[in-house]
């Protein structure tokens, strides 16, 4: 199962490194706790929409680009897992009775 948390710490985390950070620097500027940020950075929990800003802010990233990178990385794992095709539409995939028209 893809879990949306353990995704959206990965990028986060990924971030950080890029950016040269230690989870003290994240931490003082986003105004959140260190060991909260350790637990969304390993998937343990999930963030609000508010902190998720405060994080963006901090490293520097559009909320925009962070919910991409975990949108490809858990269609890619996905499709992985051959659970859903990534080419399906919408409708197909929440109702496989339901035939998509063209009008």
């Amino acid at each position: 199962m893809v879990l949306f948390r353990r995704m959206l710490g990965d990028v986060l985390r990924d971030r950080r490194i890029e950016r040269g950070m230690t989870l003290r620097e994240v931490s003082a500027e986003a105004r959140v706790s260190l060991g909260y940020i350790s637990e969304i950075e390993r998937g343990q929990k999930e963030a609000s929409s508010e902190l998720l800003a405060s994080l963006c802010g901090a490293l520097e990233m559009p909320l925009s680009a962070v919910l991409r990178e975990v949108s490809d990385a858990v269609a890619l794992e996905e499709a992985a897992l051959q659970t859903i095709p990534i080419s399906a539409p919408l409708a197909a995939r929440s109702h496989p009775d339901v035939v998509a028209s063209a009008a």
